[in-house]
């Protein structure tokens, strides 16, 4: 069985700089980290695996430096790293995002099943995974929070549909979407972290892949553009209420009617 788990690096950190020109993070040279929801992905992955047999693959698009994200999974288990890495892909939409993890997921043969985390910590779109799955044509279910049952030919989950818990079940190829606290990531091991130090973490540039359209790539293909996106403002106002309790709650009352918030 063939596993393929998309991942993402996101930034570590909310001090991030935005080109003013198009709208988009400036990525290169900000410290990153795995997006978390991913490693929720992962974990699950090595645990079907580890149940029907078979291999797991991270796939990422980004920059090289992803690659310190590819050891960090090869250290917890991972069988196989594979960035797509080329500038063509830069400021990709969902929409463009998503058609080049699919050409990727192409050009790598496919697999029996493709596992997401559930949403990205920077973009919080929930929207790759599924738009993978339709460029694939392939059946999917988002919001899994627990894997009821996996076997060589198909996947039984439970959603979590808010008011609702329904039990999907599917037949390879298909996606899945999962939620946070489907199960414990576990913690990169020292041991195949040495083990794997010799293996090797293969980049696919826009030239590799089959569909050679750069209309459907990074900036130039992606049809949603930011008006305007900017980190928040910081400020250290604060404002002190004087009196007892109840004069101090009408002075509040007072303000958040004010400000229209009531």
């Amino acid at each position: 069985m063939r596993i393929i788990v998309c991942m993402k690096q996101v930034p570590a950190t909310s001090k991030v700089e935005v080109d003013p020109a198009n709208g988009i993070l400036k990525r290169m040279g900000t410290e990153t980290k795995t997006n978390p929801y991913d490693l929720f992905g992962l974990e699950t992955a090595l645990r079907i695996r580890d149940k029907v047999g078979g291999t797991v693959t991270v796939l990422t698009m980004g920059p090289a430096q992803a690659e310190d994200m590819m050891r960090d999974a090869y250290s917890m288990g991972a069988d196989d790293a594979v960035i797509l890495s080329d500038k063509k892909f830069a400021g990709a939409d969902v929409l463009a995002t998503s058609y080049t993890l699919a050409q990727g997921i192409r050009l790598l043969g496919g697999a029996d099943l493709i596992i997401c985390g559930k949403q990205t910590t920077d973009g919080d779109t929930a929207q790759v995974g599924p738009a993978i799955a339709e460029h694939l044509g392939l059946p999917h279910t988002a919001w899994v929070k627990q894997i009821c049952n996996a076997s060589a030919n198909f996947v039984q989950v439970r959603q979590d549909l808010g008011s609702l818990s329904q039990v999907s079940e599917m037949q390879y190829p298909c996606l899945i979407t999962v939620e946070k606290d489907i199960h414990v990531p576990r913690l990169p091991s020292y041991r195949r972290k040495k083990l794997s130090e010799g293996r090797k973490v293969r980049i696919i540039t826009y030239k590799d892949l089959l569909d050679q359209d750069l209309s459907r790539y990074g900036l130039v293909g992606s049809p949603t553009q930011v008006e305007r996106i900017f980190p928040p403002e910081v400020t250290e106002e604060r404002l002190h209420l004087e009196g007892n309790s109840d004069q101090k709650t009408e002075q509040l009352f007072q303000l958040l009617t004010v400000k229209k918030l009531v």
